[in-house]
């Protein structure tokens, strides 16, 4: 093993356990009481179907904008893999991975060695990073579900529930009582538990119930509405304290933002008495956060005046939420809104087809380069089935798409609606980490690593 070399440690850790998911806490918590990693900072872990990174990224400059030092912990990553861990808002370097995942690495060989998953081992070399760090607050976010996803062996201090819907059912079940239900096995008694979902399934607040926990859900202890000049948060509850904020709009787009938001804030809320933050730190992160993939739109290049805009939106939830933002920036002059789109297979392909078939003139569908990928020719007859005159061509991966759908955009696109390029022209990006990754890697091709 070459200790300073990531790429290599990257290769290294994703080939020790046979799976690449494997759900449980039994291994983490071995390697946790052999490193002695129990942080004395304080902990939100944030779990949900959706809203999970946006959450994440508003907490997280929340507490930079109050002054403390802050660990961030997110997956997966579109470009690198330094994205996952961020410290103070930067992320962290390849030396300092190097360094996490050779204390890991160090710690499981002892005795007999424990097999760690790729998720496992970087949520250590996370959590021994920070503690190297000395940071006051670590927002964590779950990867997969929340009983047993690996960041769930650290004790919150504070847990957040944004959504909860339909999504990696082989291993969280097929309906949302069950889904529900793993996602509230990141409460802990008697801490807040945060749930953001306007009608969560019974079996998270019997959960919550039954551990004792601080069940505080959106539209009792707390709330939020737009208004004339942006939005209002307001709580009235013993853990979350007695506050009416006028705030403005999330600089991230969409209405599902603010729920997103007033989940990070009553998060906040609970924790004032150990990190205070003033409305004004609150306020200032709403207007400064940003975060990739999350309805992020761009110029396609100088010469192109289109614009891209790029969704990691991957299950029928997800895709709701995109298809509301699209109608919302719907230009009344003619214009073209052409999808790059691929996604795995074992999503609700046809579900997100559903809910944007109507908003896409033309479609750019792509394979994905891995095992869980689905084929272009499945997800072209997928769309044909809902809509028969639907435009699809077929393209080996979503960057080869994107290219093709740029040059397309300049001539002529093969739909009846329009033959000229207009500068309200939309390429849409969706589907998956992974189309979103490889479109990134087009446009910003000097940020690959």
């Amino acid at each position: 093993m070459i200790s300073r070399d990531l790429k290599a440690w990257l290769s290294y850790i994703e080939s020790l356990h046979p799976k690449s998911i494997a759900m449980g806490l039994d291994r983490i918590k071995h390697i946790i009481e052999r490193m002695q990693l129990h942080p004395r900072f304080e902990i939100i872990t944030v779990a949900g179907t959706n809203g999970k990174g946006s959450t994440c990224a508003i907490l997280e400059q929340a507490y930079l904008n109050a002054g403390y030092h802050v660990g961030s912990y997110s997956s997966p990553h579109l470009i690198r893999y330094n994205e996952r861990v961020r410290v103070n808002g930067v992320e962290v370097s390849d030396e300092e991975l190097c360094t996490a995942f050779c204390a890991v690495d160090k710690a499981r060989r002892i005795d007999l060695p424990i097999a760690l998953t790729y998720f496992e081992f970087g949520t250590l070399a996370a959590m021994w990073h920070f503690m190297q760090m000395g940071i006051d607050v670590a927002i964590l976010e779950i990867g997969l579900g929340g009983r047993l996803d690996a960041v769930n062996a650290f004790e919150p201090s504070c847990s957040i529930v944004t959504s909860i819907d339909l999504d990696h059912q082989d291993y969280l079940g097929d309906n949302r009582e069950l889904i529900g239900y793993e996602k509230a096995g990141v409460y802990r008694k008697e801490k807040v538990a945060i749930c953001g979902d306007e009608k969560p399934p019974q079996s998270l607040i019997t959960h919550a119930t039954k551990i004792n926990a601080q069940l505080k859900c959106l539209g009792e202890a707390f709330d939020c509405f737009v208004s004339q000049d942006g939005w209002v948060f307001k709580a009235d509850d013993v853990a979350l304290g007695c506050v009416n904020y006028q705030l403005p709009l999330p600089a991230l787009k969409g209405r599902y933002q603010i729920n997103n938001a007033a989940c990070a804030i009553a998060a906040v809320s609970a924790l004032q008495t150990q990190l205070p933050v003033s409305l004004a730190a609150i306020i200032s992160a709403l207007k400064q956060v940003t975060l990739a993939g999350r309805f992020q739109v761009i110029p396609i290049s100088t010469t192109n005046p289109c614009l891209l805009i790029l969704d990691v939106a991957h299950n029928p939830h997800a895709a709701h939420a995109l298809a509301e933002n699209l109608r919302l920036i719907k230009d009344p002059l003619p214009a073209k809104t052409v999808a790059v789109f691929a996604m795995l297979v074992d999503k609700d392909i046809q579900g997100v087809v559903k809910e944007l078939i109507n908003e896409i003139d033309a479609w750019y569908v792509a394979s994905i380069d891995n095992i869980r990928g689905a084929l272009a020719s499945d997800l072209a007859h997928i769309i044909k089935e809902l809509n028969p005159n639907a435009v699809v061509s077929m393209y080996s991966d979503s960057a080869q798409a994107y290219r093709q759908a740029c040059l397309d955009l300049k001539g002529t696109i093969a739909t009846q609606t329009c033959n000229e390029m207009n500068e309200n022209d939309k390429i849409v990006a969706f589907g998956s980490f992974y189309t979103v990754s490889n479109v990134m890697q087009v446009v910003y091709p000097q940020s690959k690593s």
